[in-house]
């Protein structure tokens, strides 16, 4: 499936801001097999004094970004013409036992040492011994690793509700397990926590997903919103699958990636310091994916 992708970022500022460095995780990365990146573009309001392009820890694309003249407002967009298609998941019963899963990333080696760092809890999804025991009744011992991720994934979808406007970013796992509802951050934030605290491998995944008109109604430009799902490990053999847990799907054509990291704050959009700008800023935010 190819997509277009448009994204656009909007502050204005309480005041003037004299200095402004920025960190964007704007531009799709490149998966082999998986994802093919056509074209894509990051323009700017300014134009930033120096602008530079690389890849971060976990190799997804970054464009760092430096404005040296006074501005009220600040604008970025991005725009690239995308191509996915996930190829299926191995048969779940054929995969290996999630406790052979998390013993292999325990030892590293060939295979593994790529995904043992995502075992490790982060500061937005630590570890987190509630979630792991809302988890672990879809990992009995032996089970297959993939028939317990697809459990859990519908587990969330079935049991918690999505509500925007209730939580931030910032809302600890033990609150979302507690209310039981939220959004798709919150949602993956929740499944990677119960997944590490397991001893498995999860790493939170960045971009947009296709969104469908309700019948009849023609699609609002700009309505589109940025998603997040869980990308788990499976083994050296079986490799990574994708779980969006908001929606209880498995990764396949609706879903294109920006990148991956630990959680949240390693792959946040728009990140970075100014100076001035008083207390307060509006933010206006506008995505559209839609079939090229």
């Amino acid at each position: 499936m190819r997509y277009r992708v448009r994204h656009t970022t909007r502050y204005a500022y309480g005041g003037s801001v004299d200095l402004g460095a920025q960190m964007l995780h704007l531009m799709p990365r490149d998966l082999p097999g998986r994802q093919r990146v056509i074209d894509a573009a990051v323009r700017t309001e300014p134009n930033p004094a120096r602008r530079a392009e690389g890849t971060d820890h976990f190799g997804n694309r970054v464009t760092w970004l430096f404005l040296d003249r006074p501005h009220p407002e600040f604008e970025v967009s991005s725009e690239a013409l995308v191509e996915v298609g996930f190829p299926a998941p191995p048969p779940a019963a054929e995969t290996p036992a999630w406790e052979a899963v998390a013993a292999a990333a325990r030892a590293g080696g060939d295979g593994a040492w790529e995904a043992a760092e995502f075992a490790f809890g982060s500061s937005m999804a630590p570890a987190h011994a509630g979630a792991g025991e809302y988890a672990r009744p879809s990992f009995p011992p032996g089970r297959p690793v993939l028939e317990a991720l697809l459990e859990l994934n519908a587990r969330i979808r079935r049991e918690f509700t999505f509500r925007a406007g209730v939580t931030t970013i910032a809302t600890p796992i033990s609150e979302i397990l507690e209310r039981r509802h939220g959004v798709c951050q919150d949602f993956t934030h929740l499944m990677l926590g119960a997944l590490r605290a397991l001893g498995l491998p999860a790493r939170y995944v960045s971009g947009y997903i296709r969104t469908h008109p309700p019948p009849g109604k023609p699609k609002r430009q700009g309505s589109d919103q940025s998603h997040a799902w869980v990308g788990c490990w499976m083994g050296p053999e079986a490799g990574w699958v994708d779980l969006d847990p908001t929606n209880n799907l498995v990764v396949r054509d609706e879903h294109v990636v920006i990148g991956w990291g630990r959680d949240y704050a390693d792959i946040s959009p728009v990140r970075g310091i100014v100076l001035g700008g008083g207390a307060k800023h509006g933010l206006e935010v506008s995505v559209d994916l839609e079939p090229a």
